[in-house]
């Protein structure tokens, strides 16, 4: 039995074995704080059953964990009876060659390459290089929706800022796909891997040491910010309305189970979150549910001041940006949304969701 992360995405470090009892944890890396991503493939355990202990807390999620049968193509969760607290079991194929396990649904630059594939050829797409990261890595930028002349509103999305939140990944397809698919006058400028380094090395990326991709719109550490801030003030042309920024929350509890909008400390900009809103709970035809009520506000849990003492946030950059009126995170939950299972495919479904009402407010 081999055990590794030798590839995109991979993350796990191996304490030991004994027998059939797997010993592994987290990689924290340049990580200040605990963290809960891992992501790691099995090979050579074919006909046996495995049980694996996580050594550095209870880092398995509200569904158990994802496990992939095609080298991480596609996942299902193994459910809340495969695993108790802090170790799960798996029942090996007789055939299985590569398994893999992972505390969510993996989503890296290959599903993001094939994704822009399949709609290589849509002239409502263009794509940019936006910057090179600092081990040399290309980071894209998407123009989509109204792209051949000036549109009546801008729009921005980001994705990634910390990298293991690969659920609104899957939201952010959802999104574009709706777009494509739509003739509205609404340019849209999309990156949706800011932190593509630690995407496709299987960092944490939240709590990076000195500060992650989400607290550096002041100093602008990494390429990928630096990029954004000197590109959009140019290219918004006062048509910037509105900026999104996609999130997945903790790994369970209160306010990590359900889909949320993170309120705004300003005044003006949570009035239009709140407007928002209204119009996205009333959009929702896909599986995943949302509430208004679930929103968090500024000075509510951990939405306070003191959680962005580390730096600057992308959306409250966003919301300094000329002509903006709505600017907001957004969290997507990894396995759990008010009792509905997110996956690829739900996730998807909400961002379509998104799509919609986006548009309705706009």
């Amino acid at each position: 039995m081999n055990i590794n992360c030798d590839f995109p995405g991979g993350n796990i470090i191996v304490d030991g074995i004994d027998g059939d009892t797997v010993s592994v944890h987290q990689d924290l890396r340049d990580t200040t704080t605990d963290w809960f991503y891992w992501c790691f493939r099995v090979r050579g355990a074919a006909g046996r059953t495995i049980t694996f202990r996580f050594t550095k807390g209870n880092v398995i999620g509200v569904r158990g964990p994802a496990v992939s049968l095609d080298e991480g193509w596609t996942w299902r969760w193994l459910g809340g009876d495969s695993f108790e607290n802090d170790s799960f079991s798996y029942a090996f194929p007789d055939d299985a060659g590569d398994v893999r396990f992972s505390f969510g649904m993996p989503y890296q630059d290959a599903q993001l390459q094939a994704f822009l594939d399949r709609h290589a050829n849509d002239p409502r797409l263009r794509i940019e290089d936006h910057c090179t990261t600092g081990k040399g890595r290309p980071v894209q930028r998407l123009f989509a929706g109204c792209i051949d002349r000036e549109p009546a509103h801008r729009v921005i999305l980001t994705c990634r800022h910390h990298c293991c939140e690969m659920m609104a990944s899957c939201a952010l397809e959802g999104i574009i796909e709706t777009v494509l698919r739509d003739d509205r006058d609404v340019g849209f400028l999309i990156v949706p891997f800011m932190d593509k380094g630690g995407v496709e090395d299987g960092d944490q990326g939240k709590n990076r040491n000195p500060h992650d991709h989400g607290r550096d719109y002041q100093e602008r550490l990494y390429p990928t910010v630096a990029a954004l801030m000197d590109f959009v003030p140019a290219w918004s042309k006062g048509r910037l309305v509105a900026a999104l920024d996609l999130h997945c929350p903790h790994i369970r509890g209160a306010h990590n189970e359900c889909i949320y909008l993170v309120g705004s400390a300003n005044e003006y900009i949570w009035k239009e979150q709140q407007a928002f809103s209204k119009i996205l709970e009333e959009e929702i035809k896909g599986p995943l549910p949302y509430r208004a009520s679930d929103n968090l506000p500024f000075g509510q849990a951990w939405n306070k001041e003191e959680n962005f003492a580390g730096g600057k946030s992308c959306t409250r950059w966003m919301s300094e940006q000329d002509g903006v009126r709505l600017a907001s995170g957004i969290e997507i939950p990894y396995a759990n949304a008010n009792g509905t299972e997110v996956n690829h495919e739900t996730a998807r479904d909400f961002g379509r969701d998104l799509a919609r009402a986006l548009y309705i407010y706009l």
